[in-house]
């Protein structure tokens, strides 16, 4: 913005010098006075946010981006952790969310011969897509109140972490599109509530917005809020991918008033969510507490989200399960490549199962201990297209959820400064004069365009695999190439197991992780 004045105030000075001492001073004030109105009008337009935080200024940026795209990439769309992302998979998000999506010529640039590339097997007598996409029921037998959950959802982010803007963007494109916004780990705002998107409210560590003063379990307010309509399920987060095991930070200047009184913590003093939580410290108690959310929910559907450790403490989980006769609604696996907050490097890069392994072991162990057809699985971890979602179905997941991939169709560039306060596009700040980039109605309308367009993607995708439900998706559907002249079935690399097989004769491979879980001890 101050770029910005400059030129403006360069403008007119150079504008008084040809009229008071030469005409020779016009040419300056040609290009300043363009430069003016060209700054005036990136303030007035809504679909660049880029351009209305940093008039003219702004522009840099889509020149780099037309002059070398590598530029562009390298300086301004880092990954979190440093490394780039997926060029082609962020063009796609950006595409579908303009509504610019096109056909490439030429065929791929793959390399589809490389070690661990993958494919969808297609199919010789492909059928019809479906004209509505299809929905998921969530709600076990203990649920009074099920509900039908997207293919597609918007996985947890907080407010406080995301400005106003974008958590009201995010949730106005789920309240067009009919699709599930989880509010992450930082309460239920206004902004959550104003469009009317249907919510699934995350409790942390921090239990923040049902927040006792010393920092517990409140249950009188979460019951309370926990009734209101628009929240269709309620979650409790064990972990997440991009740092399982530690809890989340806050810092001080962005907790504004609002988000004190949204989380129940004091204004201008950083938040911690503990690494552990208080509500439970064995398997049995969590499926306990689990139960309990669901009844003071009203009998919504309750569960829980992990990033996958050890599979014997899942196993725990299930005997948990079975013992207290009792189980989730739903169970998110959230994989250690997802995470669109700030984490240690060593976390990222060491910590927690990548999301086809974790989404593997929850699914296969629910199916050995007889409990998957209660249970609905989601799956979370860098899915942003359609044919991320196909994959994340034949694995054994029942939805999927997208953080980084919604980030980037409300506007992030991924400029890697979530963590300052200074969000160059207004997503992930609570300064007020960049939140002002963010126009709601634009942003909203690119949220909604995403996602429709990505589920149609992998209806298409299941149509041409003769697939008609996702149900009918299964292991076998995916091969990997697991060297440069062998290509492997998805149901040959892991040990699937059949319906209660853990509970009659459990295979060798999964011996003696059951015979070590322990439903009263993690």
């Amino acid at each position: 913005m101050a770029v910005f004045w400059l030129v403006a105030f360069v403008a007119v000075v150079s504008t008084a010098l040809a009229v008071l001492v030469s005409v020779w001073w016009w040419l300056p004030a040609g290009v300043f006075l363009a430069l003016t109105g060209l700054g005036l009008w990136d303030l007035v337009q809504r679909t660049h946010s880029v351009l209305r935080n940093y008039p003219v200024v702004g522009h840099l940026r889509f020149l780099l981006e037309q002059i070398r795209p590598e530029l562009q990439q390298y300086f301004i769309e880092r990954n979190y952790d440093g490394r780039p992302y997926d060029r082609d998979t962020r063009d796609i998000v950006y595409e579908r969310a303009k509504g610019t999506a096109a056909e490439e010529p030429f065929g791929t640039e793959l390399d589809l011969y490389a070690e661990g590339q993958e494919f969808l097997v297609h199919s010789m007598a492909p059928v019809p897509a479906p004209e509505t996409p299809p929905t998921v029921r969530v709600g076990g037998p203990d649920c009074t109140r099920p509900y039908d959950m997207a293919l597609l959802n918007v996985s947890a982010m907080s407010f406080g972490s995301l400005s106003a803007h974008a958590i009201e963007a995010l949730n106005a494109g789920a309240a067009r599109g009919g699709f599930a916004h989880d509010t992450g780990e930082g309460g239920i705002s206004d902004y959550h509530r104003r469009p009317g998107g249907d919510l699934v409210w995350e409790i942390g560590t921090g239990y923040f917005g049902c927040r006792t003063d010393e920092g517990g379990f409140d249950a009188g307010e979460f019951a309370e809020k926990a009734a209101y309509d628009q929240v269709k399920c309620v979650s409790l987060k064990i972990s997440q991918g991009a740092k399982p095991g530690i809890g989340g930070v806050l810092p001080g200047r962005k907790v504004t008033a609002e988000i004190a009184r949204v989380r129940d913590v004091p204004e201008g003093l950083t938040v911690i969510s503990p690494p552990y939580h208080q509500v439970f410290h064995t398997p049995r108690e969590l499926i306990r507490f689990t139960a309990r959310m669901r009844e003071l929910a009203g009998g919504k559907p309750a569960g829980f989200k992990l990033c996958v450790g050890s599979r014997s403490q899942f196993l725990a989980v299930c005997k948990a399960m079975l013992d207290e006769g009792t189980a989730p609604d739903f169970i998110l696996v959230d994989g250690a490549e997802g995470g669109t907050g700030a984490a240690p490097l060593e976390f990222c890069d060491t910590v927690g199962m990548p999301l086809t392994d974790g989404l593997v072991t929850v699914h296969n162990a629910l199916v050995g201990a007889g409990l998957r057809d209660r249970i609905r699985i989601g799956a979370a971890g860098k899915i942003a297209t359609g044919a991320d979602i196909v994959k994340r179905l034949a694995e054994g997941a029942d939805y999927t959820n997208a953080a980084r991939a919604m980030m980037f169709a409300v506007g992030c560039i991924q400029a890697q400064r979530c963590h300052t306060n200074h969000c160059p596009v207004g997503v992930a700040t609570q300064d007020p004069r960049r939140v002002r980039g963010l126009d709601v109605a634009v942003k909203s309308e690119r949220v909604y365009r995403y996602q429709q367009a990505t589920v149609r993607s992998a209806m298409t995708i299941m149509a041409a695999m003769g697939v008609r439900e996702p149900h009918e998706l299964q292991p076998g559907h995916l091969r990997r190439r697991t060297a440069p002249a062998v290509l492997q079935s998805g149901d040959q690399l892991y040990n699937w197991l059949r319906p209660g097989e853990l509970l009659a004769d459990p295979p060798q491979a999964w011996a003696a992780d059951w015979a070590a879980a322990d439903p009263d001890r993690f």
